[in-house]
């Protein structure tokens, strides 16, 4: 039987529990190395969600494999809370619908929120044309002969530039990179005629008179070049646009999901995060898991038939 020093003794180990489990670091596995547009939404969530719960929240890069590396890690981690997916569009969207055989699926992820979308840029080198209308006739008088950078088919900017190009009747010629440098180097070097990117790789040559943008793949004007039209407003419905979210496990708790979902949404309502985000290309959204869900099921419906039709589906 205890006595009084152990019946406190008990009490206070039995209270320290809960605080010791909400010190345990939450860790946002980002699926790419460090320094893309993926990590940079990382840990500007990280510092500001862990002022919102009052734990540390930390990042870690497992770079690899189109994403499949972290995306994996996290879906056989145990569904507690404390290992998130920092996701692109490529790990829940294009993954599931382009490989065979993928180590994960969409199921065996909770969404938690949307945090942000990143349009793309048509960004084009000086001496093409400065209108939609006038490339579009261009392109359309020299039929595949306009090229121009992404990252191979299957990835985001290529499939976004064949959505674009077949809305408005062109076809051009793709020429495949391992990432933005060299293609953006290319096309200052007059190699290529445009490349498609998003956030700063775009921007910067803009606002600097190295190239120029075009039009936007998204669905609103951005705010850095108000006077650089979207596609979308030439025709309706063209929409390119990749994104990130955060998700956990599978079983993770509701209870758990719902407090995350929460401290998400106000890390991204602070001014100064989305005002970052804006500068990368960004635009912060933070919803709730329920409509993230709507979203990404929305995504894969949307994507698809589009791929289908590039002869890339896994199916």
């Amino acid at each position: 039987m205890l006595g009084p020093i152990g019946r406190r003794a008990v009490l206070a180990t039995t209270l320290a529990m809960p605080a010791l489990a909400q010190a345990r670091p939450i860790t946002l596995v980002v699926p790419f190395p460090p320094g893309g547009s993926t990590d940079v939404m990382g840990r500007l969530l990280a510092e500001k969600m862990a002022g919102v719960l009052g734990q540390t929240v930390q990042v870690e890069n497992r770079g690899g494999s189109q994403t499949i590396i972290g995306a994996e890690a996290v879906a056989r981690a145990a569904p507690d809370g404390h290992t998130l997916l920092v996701n692109s569009g490529t790990t829940l969207t294009l993954n599931p619908l382009l490989v065979k055989g993928l180590s994960y699926k969409l199921s065996d992820f909770a969404p938690i929120s949307l945090l942000s979308t990143l349009p793309f840029a048509f960004v084009l080198k000086n001496s093409l044309p400065r209108t939609i209308p006038e490339f579009v006739a261009l392109a359309k008088a020299n039929p595949g002969r306009l090229n121009y950078g992404s990252n191979g088919p299957g990835s985001f900017n290529n499939i976004a530039t064949v959505l674009v190009a077949d809305a408005l009747g062109i076809r051009m010629q793709d020429v495949t990179y391992r990432g933005d440098a060299q293609q953006l180097a290319d096309l200052l070097a007059g190699t290529l005629d445009l490349i498609v990117v998003g956030g700063a790789n775009a921007l910067t040559p803009h606002r600097e008179g190295q190239a120029r943008i075009l039009a936007w793949t998204g669905d609103r004007r951005m705010p850095q070049t108000p006077d650089i039209p979207t596609f979308d407003e030439v025709v309706p419905g063209t929409v390119a646009q990749t994104y990130f979210g955060l998700c956990a496990p599978a079983r993770t708790p509701q209870p758990v999901i719902a407090r995350l979902a929460q401290a998400a949404s106000t890390a991204l309502a602070d001014a100064s995060l989305r005002e970052r985000l804006l500068s990368e290309g960004q635009f912060a959204r933070g919803t709730g898991p329920e409509e993230y869900a709507s979203f990404l099921a929305a995504e894969a419906a949307r994507w698809a038939p589009v791929l289908k039709k590039m002869n890339l589906s896994a199916d």
